[in-house]
């Protein structure tokens, strides 16, 4: 085949190889030169042109405009991020649910709330408290299948990261969507390992169904640099459910902490909006408050 340009995706990234499907084939690529002189590294999730040199390898010439990235896990263009409790060892925890849905907004990811293992106990308190807040909100079980179609549904033609801490039952979940022992095996096919990478590293699984998950070995929470003073800034806007509150308070620099006139306190006391909601803003907020620009470090 002479050399053709192709619009592909990244699935996998190992050392300085990338490896893209386009076009129902994988091609094993480098980067042009130019990238590691802008230090902007192509990324798993990154669709990106592609020059074929053969039918197996091929060189990335550009990426394509993102929607977003992520540090950890190092991903662009994720559509969905699947945040995931379990009733027991750990009980769901409003406070972490809550900071990954703000972060999972400033990335313009939207979050989808799953509450697995669903056979053993009720969920229905953190359901009504999601719901209320205006998100997905799931109740499943990888164990026996229930509600899984749901998910399925919501995974397709996207790009998801699924998060949650060990325990939940992230890998079961998993498992049931790509078969037992994926993350065990990794689900490397001959294609992608080449036999010669060894190392951890991040991939696009795909679904049959359409869409992709990205994960990594280890990977259980999405990290967020503390120092990004954009976050600090835009924190209540990430919390989707306070709505057009925080432009109709009495101060124009309302924390919406502990003012006289927030209209967000006043919603809180009303009960249009849910108050485990309103802590784990006050939380985050505590955590960021001493923030400064000239501290913060370039997103």
């Amino acid at each position: 085949m002479g050399n053709s340009l192709m619009i592909g995706i990244i699935i996998k990234a190992l050392s300085s190889f990338y490896y893209v499907e386009a076009e129902d084939k994988i091609f094993e690529c480098k980067a042009r030169g130019n990238f590691r002189k802008s230090g902007f590294s192509p990324l798993v999730g990154d669709r990106v042109e592609v020059e074929a040199l053969d039918d197996s390898c091929g060189v990335i010439n550009r990426i394509l405009e993102r929607k977003n990235s992520l540090k950890r896990p190092n991903a662009a263009n994720i559509d969905k991020l699947f945040i995931v409790s379990s009733y027991s060892t750990p009980a769901p925890n409003t406070y972490i649910i809550d900071k990954m849905t703000a972060i999972a907004r400033y990335n313009n990811i939207e979050p989808i709330i799953v509450f697995n293992k669903s056979d053993m106990g009720d969920f229905s308190d953190f359901v009504r408290i999601y719901k209320n807040a205006g998100f997905k909100t799931y109740v499943v079980s990888a164990h026996n299948g229930n509600g899984m179609q749901d998910i399925m549904l919501e995974l397709k033609d996207c790009v998801s990261v699924f998060t949650g801490n060990s325990g939940v039952g992230k890998s079961s979940i998993l498992n049931y969507l790509f078969g037992d022992n994926f993350i065990a095996t990794g689900n490397v096919s001959e294609k992608l390992g080449r036999g010669r990478h060894t190392t951890r590293h991040i991939e696009a699984y795909k679904l049959d169904f359409g869409g992709y998950v990205v994960d990594t070995p280890g990977f259980s929470s999405i990290e967020h640099d503390n120092n990004d003073y954009g976050f600090k800034e835009s924190l209540a806007e990430c919390f989707y459910d306070f709505g057009d509150r925080i432009y109709q308070c009495k101060f124009t620099s309302c924390t919406h902490t502990k003012e006289n006139g927030c209209q967000v306190l006043e919603a809180v006391k009303n009960g249009e909006v849910e108050p485990t909601r309103h802590e784990s803003y006050i939380k985050i907020f505590d955590e960021l408050k001493d923030l400064k620009p000239w501290e913060a470090q370039k997103r």
